[in-house]
């Protein structure tokens, strides 16, 4: 399968802070790579790189085998990437099919005679979520009425017609329930079953694992691995993104603490 894009060695400075420091991954066309961190660990600034927000200070960022460094987000979703953010910036009072062109609606007629095409945005937008799965019985519905993994299946949809090679979806599943973060999961699959190459930012390995076919680690802006799911295990990916050795450090010091409270309560 094709690679859509690379990182290669990707820095990030923000004056005397490292924010990103030699980060490698790819992703590839019809593949899920998965990037996992909890807070501070650098997700955010790769985002923001990749949507053409930042540019990056080192390294090499590469599209379909061309180096780039997107001035603006524009220039990002010209090339093909498009960012799908956890807050969605969906109005919850404007209808489905509103939200699914925002601003890009079809028009009819020539001049001053152009005008909306109402009836071809609706029949657009269901169509187009039909593929991906999903049954919109009314168009007209507003968003806020959907769900949470809805919302997040509209914007989905939305980035797929719009021409978009590569999908960053930006903590779909944060603050979604157990069977809402399925659903999501779902549309992830069908985008990749589509031949998007899907950029999964999440820091539950649990959603991540059973969707990912590449899975980076990251913390504090450095890169704890890049592995293939060949090459690790739901059990170690969870392991590394629990800090593994700091972890049992932890515990151990908890029970330290424990024990010398006990003592001294029984004096």
């Amino acid at each position: 399968m094709a690679e859509l894009l690379e990182m290669q060695r990707l820095s990030k400075y923000f004056g005397n802070v490292i924010a990103l420091h030699q980060i490698t991954t790819s992703v590839r066309a019809g593949e899920v790579t998965c990037v996992l961190g909890d807070n501070g660990a650098g997700k955010s600034t790769l985002i923001k790189i990749l949507s053409g927000v930042h540019k990056h200070d080192e390294g090499h960022f590469l599209i379909e085998g061309h180096d780039v460094s997107f001035a603006s987000p524009r220039a990002a979703k010209a090339a093909g990437i498009a960012t799908v953010y956890q807050d969605l910036a969906m109005p919850p009072l404007m209808s489905i099919w509103r939200n699914f062109f925002l601003g890009s609606e079809p028009t009819t007629g020539w001049g001053p005679l152009r005008r909306l095409d109402i009836a071809a945005a609706k029949r657009t937008a269901v169509d187009e979520m039909a593929k991906m799965g999903i049954d919109v019985r009314d168009p007209e519905q507003p968003v806020g009425t959907l769900s949470g993994g809805e919302r997040q299946s509209v914007a989905i949809a939305r980035a797929v017609y719009f021409g978009a090679k590569i999908l960053i979806l930006d903590e779909p599943t944060a603050a979604l329930g157990v069977k809402q973060s399925g659903v999501v999961l779902k549309y992830i699959i069908a985008a990749r079953d589509r031949g998007l190459g899907v950029i999964f930012i999440t820091h539950n390995p649990h959603h991540a694992y059973p969707v990912g076919d590449r899975f980076l680690i990251l913390k504090r802006g450095q890169s704890l691995g890049n592995f293939a799911k060949s090459e690790i295990t739901r059990e170690e990916l969870t392991r590394m993104m629990a800090g593994g050795a700091e972890l049992e450090a932890l515990a151990h010091e908890i029970e330290s603490v424990v024990r010398t409270e006990e003592v001294t309560a029984s004096q």
